[in-house]
């Protein structure tokens, strides 16, 4: 059986990547690229090439019959797309590729792929190929005295003593095994005569970056190599480890005039004393970076002039810090206390805040959430505001329930309306077609409360099938469910649905008052006196909801009455709904469009002799609320309703990332009571610290203007307010009360000073930030040992060095290990010699239940005067496993859950997840006329689920694409 390279073939009639000529044209984008041959001789990159391999492969083990198909020229063209964006994603600027290099990522494509028989016989068949070569004894590289290099112009050899030089700098420091040698021997092969002295810098950067799954530290070396490409770029010239200190201290008051200069800097920030500002710079924290953290720095953050970098980053760090510190009275204090957080990695702002602080246009804030009125002018209205929030990058969070339902009158024109999806679709094309200052993709969540008339309707917004009309593709949704809905289906009852237009306050009521004018409203429609209206069993809709879910991920569950009943300002209005990631819980009106402003505590960082250091959490959160208060005066707003409810109530959001990485350092599992009880006590803490810190703010700068009547002003802490919950349902909350710090010592030093901020604590993804800073998400399991993750900046290998540590610690880390790893997509479980202890400290989020994830939130939600945005994943989904999961969190207190992640059981024994596959179902897959099997589960949606996993099963990878946090187009919130 003969399967070709993906080189050296003469051009046949084959798919190809956007080129159906021979070689790339010169307008063809891919001409910026080349391919160096075994010989060392440098070729035109010729993608069709790819295609045409692909194709002889597919021939060779399938035969002509069987690969003549449109189907497999379907595959083989998506193939080959998929393997050219990836090469060109590495070397986004042009450069050359090594031939080994495309047939590698050939051979990743076609195992991402599930060609694995393919696959398989294209790995023998390379294999062959290098033994016949080396039976010949055929040069693997030209034979030259001298390879020379384009430096300025001109031609000159190659310094090899300082390239190697450079290399091992980058490795001093790390591990014993990391080594210069090989990254040399990689850069290389990859090098050709006449090579630009940039394309070597990059390659010794490529080819560190290839040695990172053999050893994690690797990516601290191939960040080092970075950071002196980065320094070159900026400065101009080469700098010395030990020199960077001076250097940085030379290069910030000009770094600040020359963005003054290019009205990219807000000019006051040349009223600071950059000198004593540079001086306080530490060179040496930029070797705390992995690869993943600096590079998207690079690509998505720093400053540039026409696309040449002005920005280095410890600069970057104090750049934000001073425009945090605008209006402090000792500014360079300030800036430097905010820089201290920053660049320790102890706290990191949100993306907003870090792509503007400083900025002439400072729009710091991530989060907006607004309620859309029931008429065409307020509608649009809230339509062009989502557009202006989104042009200047925020998250958007929409209330469309007082919309009025299909079918419903409208007086003035005598006709009936066409109910609320339509606007939808507008809103869906907004988003899309406005994104955040050309940085990210506009996203927004719409939410719809259960009783409305469209919701059935509304619930297959993210469908596949169907009307396109009535599809809602790239926009998130929402189910805004009250209390009393949950009770019915808890208790088999009936649900009755109406169009709001017919009971305009059961919008802004919640509670026991909800509840009576919601049953005295189905008493009228029972009399016929409210038409439209619709009756439903409780646990049909419920049904189709978790259905829904499963098949397209939407609409999330989230809580009304959990969100307003435990609302410190529940005096001064009503909370409508979540946001983007579900963890703003804020109110919204006609008048007030909420805003919130986030930044997260890396928990990592405050850990100390196995335990929580709370004197450095404290001086860290102190630190934070005071950078988040900040925001909201220096804040840039794109709508006046935003900046009038901002700057009325200074609602902040203070989170935390790395909460997984300190469940590591501490050895102890997530799917565990130890678990959950570090949740209870670490959230404890950081909230606790977090509201006496607000209160200090507030004896310091005043209370803020709506105080008066809050439950902060009644006395009454976040975790009081369970009780006013469990009163209000009548029950159905079961939550630990425990508690370790003095509460009524805080509840005290509010009476006294009062509060700040109206809110203090809301758990973000945190995506974005935990990559530049090196830890896993928010409040997030493990998601893959060893994995690659995609975003802007191109795809990452990401490997667990807490793991690897102890595998090296156990004799087992070896290539035979890595290839486990990649074999099984970052899974333990399957691999017989790693020790069972292990196993479960380093289990992924597929092999963690579910439950331990809602034990483990409901935990922090007794403390936070929010939200958390909680990813659920599930292995194994049934319809009685969603139905549990769902049930428990309600019970559980909690007030909201994002993201369903579902994965059949027999597909995390093989693989963590596959991009795009997630929650998605073949044509087909019903979703009505569900009824409750013998054990009570539900069986429609268990077929549903079948049908969903059989598809998934077909193709393991382990990218980690799941949406608006970890789309490569767009992080959202942060």
């Amino acid at each position: 059986m003969q399967v070709p390279s993906a080189a050296g073939l003469s051009p046949q009639p084959a798919p190809a990547f956007n080129a159906p000529a021979a070689a790339a044209t010169a307008t063809d984008p891919l001409a910026h690229y080349q391919i160096i041959r075994r010989n060392g001789a440098v070729v035109p990159f010729e993608p069709n090439k790819i295609a045409v391999a692909m194709m002889k492969a597919f021939l060779a083990v399938h035969g002509t019959q069987g690969a003549a198909s449109a189907s497999v020229r379907e595959t083989v063209d998506t193939l080959t797309q998929q393997v050219i964006r990836a090469l060109v994603r590495s070397r986004p600027g042009g450069g050359t590729f090594h031939i080994e290099d495309v047939q590698d990522q050939v051979e990743l494509g076609l195992m991402r792929g599930g060609h694995h028989e393919i696959a398989r016989a294209y790995v023998l068949y390379r294999e062959r190929r290098a033994q016949e070569r080396a039976r010949q004894a055929e040069p693997e590289v030209a034979e030259a005295p001298v390879l020379h290099v384009t430096d300025g112009g001109q031609r000159v050899p190659l310094d090899l003593a300082h390239l190697k030089a450079l290399i091992e700098n980058a490795c001093a420091g790390l591990s014993a095994d990391v080594r210069p040698d090989p990254i040399v021997a990689e850069t290389m092969r990859n090098l050709y005569d006449g090579v630009p002295i940039d394309e070597v810098y990059k390659a010794s950067i490529l080819a560190a970056r290839t040695l990172i799954e053999k050893d994690p530290d690797y990516t601290h070396a191939t960040a080092r190599l970075l950071l002196h490409t980065i320094f070159k770029e900026v400065l101009g010239r080469d700098v010395a480890p030990a020199a960077a200190a001076e250097a940085y201290a030379d290069y910030f008051p000009g770094f600040v005039k020359k963005g003054v200069e290019a009205e990219l800097l807000n000019p006051e920030l040349l009223q600071y004393d950059l000198k004593r500002l540079g001086a306080a710079l530490k060179a040496e924290r930029d070797l705390q970076f992995d690869y993943l953290g600096l590079q998207t720095l690079y690509d998505r953050y720093f400053l540039h002039v026409r696309k040449t970098r002005i920005e280095l980053p410890q600069a970057f760090f104090m750049r934000v810090a001073m425009g945090l510190a605008l209006n402090e009275i000792d500014r360079e204090a300030r800036a430097i206390e905010f820089y201290e957080v920053l660049s320790s990695f102890d706290f990191m702002s949100s993306t907003p805040t870090l792509f503007n602080s400083g900025t002439l246009r400072s729009q710091l804030s991530s989060c907006y959430l607004t309620t859309v009125p029931d008429d065409l002018d307020g509608i649009y209205e809230s339509i062009k505001e989502n557009a202006l929030l989104s042009k200047f990058a925020g998250g958007l969070g929409n209330d469309w329930t007082r919309v009025r339902a299909l079918g419903s009158h409208i007086k003035g024109t005598n006709g009936e309306s066409q109910g609320v999806v339509p606007f939808l679709k507008v809103v869906n094309d907004t988003a899309v077609a406005v994104n955040q200052g050309g940085k990210r993709k506009g996203a927004v969540c719409t939410y719809l409360e259960s009783w409305h008339l469209d919701i059935e309707e509304f619930l297959e917004l993210r469908k596949n099938t169907g009307d396109d009309r009535r599809r809602t593709h790239d926009m998130n949704t929402a189910n805004w469910i009250p209390d009393l809905f949950m009770r019915r289906v808890m208790e088999q009852g009936e649900w009755t649905l109406f169009s709001p237009s017919n009971v305009p306050d059961l919008h802004d009521l919640f509670g026991a008052d909800f509840e009576k004018a919601y049953v005295a409203y189905e008493e009228k429609a029972r009399r016929g006196e409210i038409k439209p209206s619709k009756v439903v069993a409780a646990t049909d809709l419920w049904r189709k909801m978790l259905s829904m879910l499963f098949e397209t991920g939407h609409p999330w569950i989230t809580f009304k009455d959990a969100c307003n009943v435990r609302s410190p300002q529940q005096h001064a209005g009503v909370v409508h709904s979540s946001n983007l990631c579900t963890e703003i819980t804020l109110n919204t009106s006609d008048t007030e469009t909420a805003v919130c402003n986030l930044g997260s505590v890396n928990l990592l960082q405050h850990l100390k002799d196995g335990a929580i250091d709370h004197d450095k959490l404290k001086k860290t959160v102190s630190t934070a609320m005071r950078m988040l208060d900040n925001v909201i005066d220096i804040n840039y707003y794109a709508v006046k309703k935003a900046r009038d409810s901002n700057l009325r109530h200074r609602p902040v959001g203070l989170g935390l990332m790395g909460f997984q990485d300190a469940l590591y350092e501490l050895r102890i599992p997530y799917a565990s009571q130890q678990a959950v009880e570090f949740a209870d006590r670490s959230m404890e803490a950081i909230c606790y610290h977090a509201y006496w810190a607000s209160t200090e703010l507030a004896r310091e700068r005043g209370r803020y203007s709506s105080y008066k009547g809050s439950l902060w002003d009644q006395g009454i802490l976040p975790p009081d307010t369970l009780e006013l919950l469990a009163q209000a349902r009548g029950g159905y909350v079961e939550v630990d009360r425990s508690a370790t710090l003095d509460w009524d010592a805080l509840r005290r030093k509010i009476a006294q000073d009062g509060m700040r901020n109206s809110n203090c604590v809301a758990i973000a993804p945190t995506a974005t930030i935990s990559n530049i800073i090196g830890v896993d998400a928010s409040i997030e399991p493990c998601f893959g040992n060893l994995s690659v993750k995609s975003n802007l900046s191109g795809e990452f290998t990401v490997i667990n060095h807490y793991l690897v540590r102890d595998l090296k610690r156990l004799g087992l880390w070896d290539d035979v290990m890595v290839m486990d790893l990649k074999h099984f997509d970052g899974s333990l479980r399957p691999i017989d010699r790693v020790p069972q202890e292990v196993k479960a400290l380093y289990a992924t989020a597929f092999e963690v239940e579910p439950l331990w994830l809602v034990e483990a939130a409901s935990r922090r939600q007794k403390w936070i005067d929010q939200a958390q945005s909680l990813n659920i994943y599930m292995s194994g989904a049934s319809g009685k496993k969603l139905d549990d999961t769902y049930k428990l969190a309600w019970v559980r207190g909690l007030k909201t859950t994002y993201y369903l992640r579902t994965i059949s059981a027999t597909h995390a024994e093989k693989s963590t997840v596959q991009s795009g596959r997630l929650n998605a179902v073949a044509n087909g897959a019903g979703n009505g006329g569900m009824s409750a099997g013998a054990d009570g589960g539900m069986s429609a949606l268990d077929a549903a689920a079948a049908a969903a996993q059989q598809q998934m099963n077909a193709v393991p990878a382990t990218d980690i694409k799941f949406c608006a946090i970890d789309d490569p187009t767009c992080e959202a919130c942060q």
